[in-house]
């Protein structure tokens, strides 16, 4: 009896190993196929104004100029995102001041940079306050640049925040300089971004 339930458990185990090996050697094209599944990235296609969201400084203001001047928006709008509570007020620039910075410097013309009014702390405060400046602004398709893993998130969220409106939400996919969507699991910056954005939109999902 002992040695039938040895066989059976060596077994199991070969068997375990022998999946676990199949999954080693085809993790690119899995992981590859993840990465596809989840990020959004909508065809380019003309809107009303061009949202930079806080964050992603490197990447964000610099994606919006090159839709702006590719023609697909007049404006851009930045969002105003509070500074952490930790920093003295003044200390810092803010990402709005910063973002406007990057976006005159890259020719954007300052007549058609314009700020959220409403300081946000969250990518749903961000949606609530685009959606009060689109209001007045006869607003009905925005076009919002992002990291490639908060793709799927930002367009739930702003999804969600304007569906009312009847304001339609493109999101383009924006490169990030430390991994891609290729081979984001062989990079530290690329897990745990994938990992939280997870995380945050399973969060968002069950809060919203």
């Amino acid at each position: 009896m002992r040695l039938k339930w040895f066989k059976r458990s060596l077994a199991v185990l070969l068997l375990l190993a022998l999946l676990a090996g199949v999954a080693w050697l085809g993790r690119a094209p899995l992981l590859r196929g993840v990465a596809r599944a989840w990020v959004v990235n909508d065809p380019p296609a003309k809107a009303d104004v061009i949202v930079v969201m806080g964050g992603g400084l490197s990447t964000r203001p610099f994606a919006a100029a090159r839709l702006f001047h590719q023609g697909l928006a007049p404006k851009i709008l930045l969002t105003n995102p509070q500074s952490a509570p930790s920093v003295p007020p003044g200390l810092i620039p803010a990402d709005a001041d910063v973002g406007r910075t990057i976006l005159l410097n890259e020719a954007v013309p300052a007549a058609d940079i314009f700020v959220t009014a409403d300081r946000v702390s969250s990518t749903y405060e961000e949606a609530l306050a685009v959606r009060a400046w689109a209001a007045t602004n006869g607003v009905k398709r925005i076009l919002i640049p992002t990291d490639i893993f908060h793709t799927r998130r930002v367009r739930w969220v702003f999804g969600k925040a304007l569906r009312s409106t009847g304001i339609q939400v493109q999101v383009q996919a924006v490169p990030v300089r430390e991994y891609a969507q290729t081979n984001w699991w062989q990079h530290e910056q690329g897990i745990v971004a994938f990992q939280n954005e997870l995380l945050k939109y399973a969060y968002y999902r069950m809060k919203y």
